[in-house]
């Protein structure tokens, strides 16, 4: 190992020597003016830990997955390993719940004023029950709204991520694969156009999950919800996303 003082600039060892300073007080006035000299973030506050409010249903809650799997939870896990602290991720979800049940809930439910960062992802079970998209786009643009009222009306801390495509998952077979799939893509369009016209930023995860036809491992054990291989894919987009605004 070269010794420290190898690399020091002339004219700071002709001052340092000229003042009679001993080696390690050298030492330390060089490391404190190559430290000065570093770019110092004033983003990431040290200690802190941020917090994350997650909005859904079933792919939110992370049905059929060990709670640590579901997206929320490996967001905070990619995060943490990157040293930037989070509180464990307030998850307000459930099963089957569609735009104006999770509404109901969020209602309901004794929530913080403020978040540091919050996801939306609704929607699948409107059009597994067969409702039109024109009764979707009213309830979602009202979860937006109270999304980024929770985010401090930030809409830089909101994010908003696609509906996957369950119709290529085994629990389709018989069914209509491709109308699901056409029905899916409207509501997808449907939200991201409000996402866009609030200044969200908006995950298109749609593709990546209709690789679930090919590649079983990314389905969990019922054969329709995703894995933790899946949603592991999801957290990544979503941390980098979050780790951007810090």
């Amino acid at each position: 190992m070269s010794h420290p003082l190898v690399c020091m600039p002339k004219r700071i060892i002709q001052i340092a020597t000229s003042s009679g300073l001993a080696p390690y007080s050298l030492f330390l006035l060089v490391t404190f003016m190559i430290a000065m000299k570093q770019p110092v973030s004033d983003k990431v506050s040290p200690g802190k830990n941020y917090t994350y409010l997650a909005l859904g249903d079933s792919y939110t809650i992370g049905e059929k997955v060990d709670p640590r799997d579901n997206f929320p939870s490996q967001v905070i896990t990619i995060l943490k390993e990157k040293e930037i602290g989070f509180a464990i991720p307030e998850i307000v979800a459930q099963t089957g719940w569609t735009t104006g049940e999770l509404a109901a809930a969020i209602r309901r439910s004794p929530l913080q004023s403020h978040y540091d960062f919050v996801t939306l992802l609704i929607g699948v079970n409107n059009q597994y029950r067969g409702r039109k998209v024109e009764t979707y786009i009213p309830e979602f643009e009202s979860l937006l709204r109270h999304a980024i009222q929770f985010a401090g009306n930030d809409a830089n801390h909101v994010i908003v991520l696609s509906i996957p495509d369950w119709g290529v998952t085994p629990f389709a077979a018989g069914r209509d694969r491709i109308q699901i799939a056409k029905e899916i893509d409207e509501y997808n369009a449907a939200s991201e156009r409000i996402t866009k016209k609030y200044k969200v930023h908006y995950i298109d995860i749609t593709p990546g999950t209709r690789d679930a036809i090919k590649d079983s491992s990314l389905l969990a054990s019922d054969g329709l919800h995703p894995s933790a291989k899946e949603y592991a894919r999801w957290a990544e987009e979503v941390a980098r996303f979050i780790q951007s605004k810090l």
